[in-house]
């Protein structure tokens, strides 16, 4: 009896990682070819034709981008989908993953829900494109509609809203808008130590926990999250006139969330709290689509996600939880109301004048502590 279980290679030069997507993609029941190195995954591949590859970036000899252009130059191997796995989270990296034709580009640590969600729409699909009867066809457009009310899982309504318009199917390679937003930028300490002492399934429950409660928190303050990176996330908020006094109210939130996520650790294996960092900067960015006609990505582009990144940073050498810049400040202290100065609301201490890493222009940073007990609520 022919097996009609998936067949999947894995190409990692780091016998660690392979042993973990091991144990991730067997408990989900696939077939799995493994491989350390680029030529020994040309080989491999030649011999045994998988399904799907997972492909490491950064392999001695042989880099991924190299295996999956050769892949492609191969008749019998080049429609077989390529997701690559990297700790490059660059754009440049991004790009060039598209230009060789790859399905997808995930960026390490990677999130265990989400992979296995993009290899089984990723076979799916490659199975039901195989099939010629109409009855394969009509099935294909039902993944294909199906997916299409998943895909606002992965780009929030507030993108959809400015790449496309007029329906999903109107999203366009391109489709941009720049404005004056705010954005977050929030980071675990510690990680990596903590995923070492972890099963990675273990780390992946709590990380998804944690993101959950940290979601919760930017969403009911009109913000969304733009992307997981690993351990950190990005979040933009872009309320008219409000955006800055909202990312500062949801990076408390957040950290009221965070106590309640640490007063169920026990749960997770976790045997310290969880700590972590967060950047907010205000200023122009660019929200829209990135990419190539054949795969894209919604992203907001600009010094201010840069900015808000760097003062994430920061707040490791300053020993505070929360860093926002003098513009976002500066943009809550402008906006006055009839009843209130929104800068009350917010008990922030300067904390120093310093010029970041990469920029030109100096920022004067605030440790935003707390809310004021005199003010019920932001305007």
């Amino acid at each position: 009896m022919i097996n009609s279980k998936p067949r999947i290679l894995l190409v990692d030069d780091d016998s660690t990682n392979l042993f973990l997507l091991e144990e991730l993609l067997l408990s989900e029941d696939y077939l799995l070819l493994t491989a350390a190195s680029g030529s020994e995954a040309l080989a491999i591949a030649a011999q045994s034709i998988p399904d799907l590859i997972l492909l490491d970036v950064m392999m001695p000899d042989m880099d991924g981008f190299e295996v999956c252009d050769r892949l492609r130059q191969d008749p019998k191997l080049q429609t077989v989908p390529v997701i690559f796995l990297s700790a490059l989270d660059d754009d440049e990296s991004r790009l060039r993953g598209l230009e060789m034709m790859g399905d997808d580009y995930l960026t390490k640590p990677i999130n265990s829900q989400l992979l296995l969600t993009k290899i089984a729409s990723i076979l799916r699909l490659a199975k039901l494109r195989s099939q010629q009867s109409r009855q394969q066809v009509i099935a294909a457009w039902e993944v294909n509609d199906y997916i299409s009310e998943k895909f606002r899982l992965f780009v929030p309504e507030q993108y959809l809203d400015r790449i496309a318009p007029q329906g999903v199917e109107s999203i366009q390679l391109g489709n941009a808008r720049e404005e004056e937003i705010t954005v977050l930028f929030c980071d675990i300490r510690g990680f990596t130590t903590i995923a070492e002492s972890q099963s990675t399934m273990e780390t992946f429950k709590w990380l998804n926990a944690f993101f959950t409660h940290m979601s919760q928190a930017v969403a009911a303050c009109h913000g969304f999250v733009d992307k997981f990176l690993g351990d950190a996330l990005l979040a933009v908020f872009d309320r008219p006139e409000h955006h800055a006094a909202d990312a500062l109210t949801a990076a408390l939130l957040m950290q009221d969330r965070l106590n309640q996520f640490n007063g169920d650790r026990g749960a997770y294996n976790l045997k310290s709290p969880i700590n972590i960092g967060i950047g907010i900067h205000t200023g122009l960015g660019l929200i829209g689509t990135v990419g190539s006609d054949q795969r894209m990505d919604s992203t907001v582009i600009g010094d201010v996600v840069n900015t808000a990144a760097r003062l994430e940073e920061l707040t490791k050498s300053y020993k505070c939880n929360i860093l926002a810049s003098n513009t976002t400040i500066e943009h809550i202290s402008t906006r006055v109301t009839m009843t209130q100065l929104e800068t009350q609301f917010f008990e922030s201490r300067w904390v120093d004048r310093i010029t970041p890493r990469g920029k030109q222009q100096a920022l004067d940073l605030y440790e935003i502590r707390g809310v004021s007990t005199q003010v019920r609520g932001v305007a």
